[in-house]
């Protein structure tokens, strides 16, 4: 039997979980083994962005993600006008990694949660 109470108590819980945020460190290496380091945040079931320095150039991302989805695409942007496109995989909800295309050829790899900060 349906029962409102029970429908508004999901419907009030998956709202609370669209606005919670979830960080989680980030790690980019370069092809000549450069670390840019930072952190992502996470919003439930709607995206997120990155940043990540090497203490002289930023490098900035945003993603949108879909439920059941485990691999995003991602506009890169660096303060330095390098451009690039990343890809990565979730391996679970704050872990992964991945690869960024930069424009000028070279490919990065792209970590994310334990894995980023073990580097």
């Amino acid at each position: 039997m349906w029962k409102p109470s029970i429908l508004a108590g999901t419907m009030i819980g998956a709202i609370a979980l669209t606005g919670c945020d979830v960080a989680y460190p980030v790690a980019v290496v370069g092809p000549d083994g450069g670390v840019f380091r930072g952190f992502a945040t996470d919003t439930v079931l709607s995206g997120g962005q990155f940043s990540a320095t090497n203490g002289e150039v930023s490098c900035r991302g945003t993603y949108t993600r879909q439920v059941d989805v485990r691999q995003v695409s991602f506009p890169v942007r660096c303060s330095n006008g390098l451009t690039g496109l990343g890809r990565a995989a979730f391996e679970s909800g704050t872990s992964g990694s991945g690869t960024v295309f930069m424009a000028d050829g070279s490919e990065w790899q792209f970590l994310f949660g334990p894995a980023a900060a073990s580097i």
